[in-house]
C-alpha cells in the first residue's frame, strides 16, 4: 500500500494544526477550567515523555532486548510511583522559587552560574541525538507511506535525497508553529492540554494496531499461543537478554528520564500544582504506560508473522500497512506523528528557555525598554528556529547510520549524569558546586568519547598505538560506558564534595532545598522601604512598565497592599519577585537584577532567626513530623497559644525593632489587627501606640505605672513592663541589651475609676461630717435670727416691720431647711420622712420666680410662669421652692441676656410634672453623665460649687418623683435644655 506524498502531508500538517488549535482555545479559556485543570489532563500530558522512539523504535529494542525493554516502563514509572519522595520536594522548591528548568535547579542548590551553563550545554548535547531521533522517525515513515511518490522529490544533483527534503520541511513547519505559539509564556498554559490530546491519540493507535495484531493476524490469544509454540525461537528471545544482565543497565538509563529530561521536568515538576495532581500521576501515569507496553510484543511477533520487509523498528507502521487498510495505517502514521510532535516542540521550548536563561541573558547586564515581554519573546522564537535547525542538522550529521533505539539510547544516558546532582538537591546538603562540576563533566566527557563522537564519525572502536589491542566503541558497548561513565560521575561528586569546603551560600541553598532544615531562616534587613521603592529601582533594568506589572503581580499574590512598608513583607515581596523574575528570566539573572537592586544591609551583626519563616515552614510540614521533633513541635504550639491568649496585651520585638508578636488582648486593646502590624517596626503604629510603645521601649525602664492615653475620645490608664530575651551567645554580658524585648500592657481603667470613685465617696463622707458640724454651728445662729424676728412682729404695730419680719422668718425657715438637706444627703437617704402637704405648684414657682427677681447683678431674663393653679402635688413646700429655685437659677445662668425661660406644668401618668426650658446652648453630651454628682460643675471657678442639681435630684428622689432632662430642647435649632420634675398627685 501507498500514499500519494501530498495526500499524506496534508493529513500530518492538518494534525499539527489541530493539535496546536487545542493548545490556543485552551489558552483563551474556551474549553471548561474542570476539564483542563483535570488530573487526567496532567496524567496524559506527561505521555510527551513518550515520544517517537517508545511508538516505533521500542519495537526494535524489545527484539534486541526482549522482556528488558520493560525496564524503560519500570524505570519511568518508578519515578511517579513513589512521587511523594522522589517528585514531590522537587516539585514544592521549584514552585517555590520558579525553577522551570532542571538547569534553574542546579544553580539554586549549587549557586554557581558554571553550572548552570554547563547542564545547558550538555543536556543540549544529550538532547540532540532525542531531537534528531524524532526527525528521523518522521521522514523515514512518511518515505515508507510514499515510496512510489516521495522518489521525485530529491534532489540528487544537488546531493539532496527525499528523505531529507521531508525531515527539512517538517523541522520547518514545527519550528513555525512552535515559535508562533508556544514562545509567548502566556500561551505555554495550553501546551499540556495539546500534550494530553497527543498521548490520547498515539494510545489509540498503538492500541489499536495492538489489537489488530492479536485478531488480524493471530485471530486471537489462542492463534498467538499456537504461533509462539511453533516459534520457540521467540520466546528464547525474549529471556536471553534479562540472563545477560543488560536490564539492569536498561532501568538504570530509564529512571532518570524524569527528573534530568528537561522538556518532562517542566511539565511534571515546575508547572503543576505538586500535592493533588502528583499523587494522581503516582499510580495514572504508571498505568498509562502499562497500557503503551502492552502492544509491543504482539506488534513485534505480528511483523515477523507477516515478514514484512521493513525494518523491526517500524514494524509499528508496518503491521497496519500489510493489512491493507488506509484507515488503521493513517492512524499508525498519525500515531507516530503525534509522539514525535509533541516531543519535539516541548523539547526545543524547554531548551530554548534555558539557552535563554543561562547562555544568552546572563551575558550581559540585562536592561530592557517597556517592550521587555516582546523582546524576550522574539528571542525565544529565535532560539527554537535554532534549535530546530541544529536537531536537522544533527540529523543529517549522523545520515541515518544509528536506529531509534540507539539515538534514544544515547540521550538517555547523558541524562543519566545528571540524576547524582539532582538526587543530593534534596537528600544530600553535603554536595557542592566543585563535586557536582567535576562528576558531570567527567561523567559526560566518558559519554562523549565512548558513545557520541564514534557515532558521529561511525567508528567502532581503535587499535592501541603499537599493540593489536582492539578498544571497541560506539553503541556496541553502551552498557560498559554507562556503568563507567555514572562510576566516574558519582565517584567525583562524592569525593571532591566531602573533602572540599562548601561556601556559607551554598549551604545556605542547600538548608532551603532541605525540607527539614531551619538553620537558614535569617531575618535579614532590606534597604528599601516601600513597594514604590521596588518599582522605582527595578524599572532600571526591566522598564518602568514590566516593573510596574512585575510588582503589582506579586503584591497581588502575596495579597499586600500598593503602599506596603513593613519589613516582613517587604522581604517576601523581594522572594516573590526573584522567584517570578526566575519563570521570565531564569535564576541567574533574576538573582543578579534582585541581588543589585534589593541588597541585605549589613548591620555588622549576626542576623537572627526569622520566626515567621521557621513558623510558615513548621506549619508546612507538621503532618511529617515524627517522635521528639513532633513533640517539641507541640510544646511550640503550646507556648504560642499561651502567649497568643494571654489576657494581658503583649508584644514582642527583634532586636532591630521588629514586631514579631501580636496578641489577642493587643488587638482588643489597640484596635489593630496583628496582620497589619506582625512584620513591622512600631513607627509605622497609629498614635497614641507609636509614641508610648516608641518611648517605653527605647527607655531604660522596666515598668511604667498610670500612663493615662486617649483611645476613642475615652481616657484609658496604662502599666507598662518590659523584659529583654538575653541572648544565648558565650561571653555576653548580663547587663548587655539582649536580642529582643517583650512589651507587657496593663489596662488598669477600671481600677482607676474606682479608686477615684472612692476618693470621691470619701470626701462625700468628709462633707457629711461638715455639714453635721455646720449645721451645728450655723443652727444657733438662725434660731437666734428668727427669735429677734418674731419679737420684731410682736413689738411693732406697722405693717411694713411684720410684712420683713415675716420675710426674715420665712428665710430663716428656708436656712434650716436647707442645713437639714445638706445633713440629710451627706447621711445618703437616712433623713426622715418629712411632713408631707398638698403643695400649690404655681405658688412654688412664682415664690421662686419673686425671689431670683431681687438679684439685680445677674443675668436679666424673663420668667415666664405657665404652670396651672390648680396643680397640686403632695410634698414639702419649702424644700420644693428650693427645687424651682435651682432649677430657675441654672437655668438663667445659661441663658444670654435677655433670654425667656418657660415654665410649664401638666398631669402625666399619674404626676404632676413641671418643666423648665431656658434658651441657653444645652448640655453637653459628654456632661451629661454626671450633672447630677455633687460638686461637678462647668461654671467658672467661684461661680458654683457644683452641688445645686445634686441636691434637686436628692429632694425630688425624696418625694417620690423623678427628674428628667431633655437636651437640646428645641431640635431645630439645637439649643436650650428642658429639667421635667415629675412628683406624684
Amino acid at each position: 500500500m501507498s500514499f500519494e506524498i501530498a495526500h499524506i502531508a496534508l493529513i500530518g500538517v492538518a494534525y499539527i494544526a489541530a493539535l496546536f488549535f487545542v493548545a490556543f482555545a485552551t489558552s483563551k479559556g474556551w474549553l471548561p477550567s474542570r476539564w483542563v485543570r483535570h488530573p487526567l489532563v496532567f496524567v496524559l500530558s506527561l505521555g510527551v515523555s513518550l515520544s517517537a522512539w517508545t511508538f516505533y523504535g521500542i519495537v526494535d529494542l524489545a527484539w534486541q532486548y526482549g522482556y528488558g525493554v520493560l525496564a524503560y516502563y519500570l524505570g519511568t514509572g518508578a519515578m511517579f510511583l513513589f512521587a511523594p519522595v522522589a517528585l514531590e520536594p522537587l516539585a514544592r522548591l521549584a514552585q517555590r522559587y520558579q525553577l522551570t528548568s532542571p538547569a534553574d535547579l542546579l544553580v539554586f542548590r549549587y549557586h554557581s552560574r558554571q553550572a548552570g551553563t554547563l547542564a545547558t550545554l550538555f543536556m543540549l548535547l544529550g538532547l540532540l541525538p532525542l531531537i534528531a531521533l524524532q526527525i528521523q522517525a518522521v521522514a523515514e515513515t512518511l518515505a515508507l507511506l510514499s515510496r512510489d511518490s516521495v522518489a521525485a522529490l530529491g534532489l540528487p544533483e544537488a546531493g539532496i535525497n527525499s528523505k531529507n527534503l521531508i525531515a527539512f520541511f517538517y523541522c520547518v513547519l514545527l519550528a513555525v508553529f512552535t515559535s508562533m505559539y508556544g514562545a509567548t509564556r502566556k500561551r505555554r498554559a495550553g501546551l499540556a492540554s495539546a500534550m494530553a490530546l497527543e498521548s490520547v491519540v498515539k494510545l489509540v493507535a498503538l492500541l489499536g494496531i495492538g489489537g489488530y495484531a492479536i485478531y488480524g493476524v493471530f485471530g486471537g490469544f489462542g492463534g498467538l499461543d499456537q504461533w509462539l509454540r511453533e516459534n520457540a525461537d521467540m520466546q528464547q528471545v525474549l529471556y536471553a537478554p534479562i540472563q545477560q544482565g543488560s536490564s539492569h543497565t536498561l532501568l538504570l538509563v530509564f529512571i532518570a528520564t524524569a527528573v534530568a529530561m528537561p522538556h518532562i521536568f517542566y511539565l511534571s515538576i515546575a508547572d503543576q500544582p505538586a500535592s493533588r495532581n502528583l499523587r494522581v500521576a503516582s499510580w495514572g501515569f504508571p498505568l498509562f504506560l502499562l497500557l503503551m507496553a502492552l502492544p509491543i510484543f504482539p506488534i513485534m511477533w505480528a511483523g515477523f508473522a507477516l515478514d514484512v520487509a521493513e525494518p523491526v523498528q517500524y514494524f509499528a507502521l508496518a503491521v497496519p500497512r500489510a493489512s491493507g487498510s488506509t484507515l488503521l495505517t493513517t492512524l499508525a502514521f498519525v500515531g507516530g506523528l503525534s509522539a514525535a510532535t509533541g516531543a519535539l516542540v516541548m523539547m526545543t521550548l524547554a531548551l530554548s528557555t534555558m539557552v535563554m536563561n543561562h547562555w544568552l541573558l546572563p551575558g550581559t547586564r540585562w536592561h530592557s525598554e517597556d517592550n521587555m515581554y516582546r523582546q524576550l519573546v522574539w528571542l525565544r522564537r529565535a532560539l527554537v528556529a535554532a534549535l530546530f535547525l541544529a536537531g536537522f542538522a544533527f540529523y543529517l550529521l549522523l545520515n541515518n547510520r544509528l536506529s531509534l533505539s540507539d539515538l534514544a539510547l544515547l540521550a538517555f544516558i547523558a541524562s543519566l549524569q545528571f540524576l547524582p546532582g539532582i538526587f543530593a538537591v534534596i537528600h544530600w546538603p553535603q554536595g557542592n558546586r566543585r563535586g557536582f562540576i567535576a562528576g558531570l563533566v567527567a561523567g559526560m566527557l566518558v559519554w562523549a568519547c565512548g558513545l557520541l563522537l564514534p557515532s558521529i564519525l561511525g567508528s567502532s572502536g581503535f587499535t592501541l598505538p603499537g599493540t593489536e589491542i582492539q578498544v571497541p566503541l560506539g553503541m556496541t558497548i553502551w552498557t560498559q560506558v554507562t556503568t563507567l561513565s555514572l562510576a566516574v560521575n558519582v565517584l567525583l561528586f562524592v569525593g571532591i564534595s566531602l573533602t572540599t569546603e562548601t561556601s556559607s551560600l551554598e549551604q545556605y541553598a542547600a538548608d532551603l532545598c532541605s525540607d527539614d532544615s531551619l538553620s537558614q531562616a535569617l531575618r535579614l534587613q532590606l534597604d528599601v522601604t516601600s513597594a514604590a521603592d521596588f518599582r522605582l529601582r527595578l524599572s532600571e533594568s526591566l522598564g518602568a512598565t514590566t516593573a510596574n506589572q512585575e510588582v503589582n503581580r506579586a503584591l497581588r499574590q502575596l495579597n499586600l497592599p500598593a503602599d506596603e512598608r513593613r519589613p516582613l513583607a517587604l522581604r517576601q515581596l523581594r522572594d516573590k519577585l526573584e522567584a517570578n523574575l526566575s519563570g521570565l528570566l531564569g535564576r541567574v539573572l533574576a538573582g543578579q537584577i534582585i541581588d543589585r537592586h534589593f541588597p541585605f544591609k549589613d548591620s555588622g551583626q549576626p542576623a537572627h532567626k526569622d520566626i515567621h519563616l521557621i513558623e510558615s515552614r513548621l506549619s508546612r510540614y507538621k503532618n511529617q513530623l515524627t517522635g521528639l521533633a513532633a513533640e517539641l513541635n507541640n510544646l511550640r504550639l503550646y507556648h504560642r497559644q499561651m502567649l497568643e491568649e494571654l489576657p494581658m496585651a503583649a508584644c514582642s520585638l527583634g532586636r532591630d525593632g521588629e514586631l514579631l508578636l501580636w496578641n489577642y488582648a493587643m488587638q482588643d486593646l489597640t484596635g489593630i489587627a496583628a496582620s497589619e502590624v506582625i512584620g513591622s517596626k512600631l513607627d509605622y503604629l497609629a498614635e497614641p501606640w507609636r509614641g508610648l510603645l516608641t518611648e517605653f521601649a527605647g527607655s531604660t525602664e522596666d515598668s511604667m505605672f498610670k500612663r493615662q492615653v486617649s483611645i476613642a475620645g475615652n481616657s484609658h490608664w496604662l502599666n507598662l513592663h518590659k523584659t529583654r530575651m538575653k541572648s544565648t551567645r558565650a561571653g555576653k554580658a548580663r547587663n548587655e541589651r539582649g536580642d529582643g524585648q517583650m512589651l507587657l500592657i496593663e489596662d488598669i481603667t477600671e481600677t482607676q475609676i474606682l479608686e477615684q470613685e472612692l476618693i470621691h465617696s470619701e470626701r462625700l463622707a468628709s462633707v457629711g461630717r461638715l455639714a453635721a458640724g455646720v449645721a451645728h454651728e450655723v443652727g444657733n445662729p438662725v434660731t437666734g435670727i428668727a427669735c429677734l424676728a418674731q419679737n420684731l412682729h410682736f413689738e411693732s404695730d406697722s405693717a411694713e416691720v411684720h410684712d420683713t419680719a415675716d420675710q426674715i422668718l420665712s428665710q430663716t425657715q428656708r436656712i434650716s431647711r436647707i442645713v437639714h438637706s445638706l445633713v440629710n444627703f451627706s447621711h445618703s437617704g437616712s433623713q426622715e420622712e418629712s411632713e408631707r402637704a398638698p403643695v400649690d405648684l404655681y405658688s412654688c414657682v412664682e415664690e421662686a420666680v419673686q425671689l431670683l427677681s431681687l438679684q439685680r447683678d445677674k443675668t436679666q431674663v424673663t420668667f415666664t410662669n405657665a404652670v396651672p393653679e390648680d396643680l397640686i402635688a403632695l410634698g414639702d413646700n419649702q424644700r420644693l421652692i428650693q427645687v424651682f429655685i435651682n432649677l430657675l437659677s441654672n437655668a438663667r445662668d445659661a441663658s444670654p441676656d435677655g433670654g425667656n425661660i418657660q415654665i410649664d406644668g401638666y398631669r402625666h401618668a399619674g404626676c404632676a410634672c413641671v418643666a423648665v426650658t431656658d434658651d441657653g446652648p444645652g448640655i453637653s453630651a459628654q456632661h451629661r453623665d454626671r450633672i447630677l454628682e455633687p460638686f461637678f460643675t462647668t461654671k467658672e471657678p467661684g461661680e458654683g460649687t457644683g452641688l445645686g442639681l445634686a441636691m434637686v435630684y436628692s429632694i425630688v428622689e425624696e418625694h417620690g418623683g423623678q427628674l428628667e432632662l431633655v437636651s437640646p430642647a428645641n431640635p431645630e435649632t439645637d439649643r436650650g435644655a428642658r429639667f421635667v420634675v415629675q412628683l406624684p398627685l
